[in-house]
């Protein structure tokens, strides 16, 4: 053919009709069989975050529940003191047998409880409130495990009570009670199922004070011969022995001896003058002067009488003035300034059969010594009443 092309001419390439208009390419895609179903929810861990939660929150609550329980069984002994103090006592008593000190509770109409010890035969006891007031106390009864019940006379102090039901023996205790030097105070005792050890802070004063639980209710009283051999009597017992009806004591019975004591030990006046060695010189020798005539050394006291003195008063005199004494709360109130007279405000209490005692048992004595130096060292010359003596109880 003349145009060159060689060969018939191709026809033109049909597309079918009905075909879609051919716009790009498109990549062929591949089967890759059939599909899974979406996953549903994880139920186990969804029940096992919500048992985690439900953990915590038990947890929790078992922890604020505890931390609740631990403050209802916890005693705030500051409190205690405040709301049982007023019906804590001091006993004091002269006695045939026994420390006659001890500490004391109220529990009504002014009978007192306190440890059979210090009242052990008495010839006379008292017992002193916590404001100072003296009143007169008579032996009731006592108990084989070492309560002793007494009932004062004129004492009106609101009495603690004992709780209708037992405490928990988990909660905490607390025991009020008196230190030699009359001064009144509290300690934690841990609770009945775990007790701290009496011995940590006992002296013979609180021999008799009470235990009482965070409400200041009446759960125990401390007993015992001996400082060592304290043991705390429970409020199981207590309930005989305060009932109207008491079980488990037997009529007290008072001493027939002689000659009786009080607490044997040291004893000093209390500085009410300005606190020079001149002061204490004096004050040392009132101490020596009431702490042997305490402890009945009527010998050993004359050490600190001048000659002229102790010529006019002999040992068998000075033991028969004070064959039952027993002298305490002693006040030097006055002093010269050259040391010859000291005023000494004091009580002593003996026995209402002795000489002069008029049936009483404890007065008040406000005396002068006058005092002289011999062998370098004052001592006593003479003594002077500064003021009518009274009674305790007055």
């Amino acid at each position: 053919m003349e145009d060159g092309r060689s060969g018939a001419p191709r026809p033109p390439r049909r597309v079918p009709a009905g075909a879609g208009t051919l716009t790009q390419l498109e990549a062929p895609t591949r089967s890759s069989g059939a599909q899974p179903p979406p996953r549903g929810p994880w139920i186990f861990g969804r029940i096992l975050a919500g048992l985690l939660v439900l953990i915590v929150i038990v947890a929790g609550g078992a922890g604020a529940g505890w931390y609740v329980r631990a403050q209802s069984l916890r005693i705030d002994t500051a409190a205690v003191l405040t709301s049982a103090g007023p019906a804590v006592v001091r006993v004091l008593a002269t006695t045939c047998a026994g420390t006659g000190e001890a500490s004391g509770v109220v529990i009504d109409n002014g009978r007192v409880l306190t440890a059979a010890s210090a009242v052990d035969q008495p010839k006379s006891i008292i017992v002193v409130a916590q404001d100072g007031r003296i009143r007169r106390a008579n032996l009731l009864a006592t108990s084989a495990d070492g309560v002793a019940v007494l009932q004062s006379i004129g004492l009106n102090e609101s009495p603690l009570r004992l709780p209708a039901a037992d405490p928990e023996r988990k909660a905490e205790r607390a025991l009020v009670g008196y230190t030699a030097a009359g001064k009144q105070v509290v300690n934690a005792v841990g609770s009945e199922a775990d007790p701290e050890p009496l011995s940590q802070f006992m002296n013979a004063a609180k021999l008799g004070g009470p235990v009482v639980g965070k409400s200041g209710e009446l759960v125990g009283l401390v007993t015992g011969d001996t400082v060592q051999a304290s043991t705390i009597v429970p409020l199981s017992k207590l309930r005989g022995y305060v009932a109207q009806a008491p079980s488990g004591v037997t009529v007290g019975t008072l001493g027939d001896c002689p000659e009786s004591r009080g607490p044997q030990s040291p004893i000093a006046p209390v500085l009410q003058v300005a606190n020079t060695p001149l002061a204490r010189e004096a004050q040392r020798v009132l101490t020596n002067y009431l702490t042997l005539q305490n402890q009945h050394e009527f010998g050993k006291v004359r050490a600190y009488y001048s000659p002229r003195f102790a010529g006019a008063l002999t040992e068998a005199q000075d033991r028969d003035k004070h064959l039952t004494s027993y002298f305490f709360n002693p006040r030097l109130t006055d002093l010269a300034p050259d040391g010859s007279s000291a005023r000494m405000a004091y009580n002593v209490l003996f026995a209402p059969t002795a000489t002069g005692a008029d049936g009483q048992n404890c007065t008040r004595l406000d005396t002068t010594f006058y005092l002289v130096r011999s062998r370098g060292q004052l001592v006593i010359d003479r003594t002077v009443k500064a003021s009518e003596p009274a009674a305790c109880d007055a």
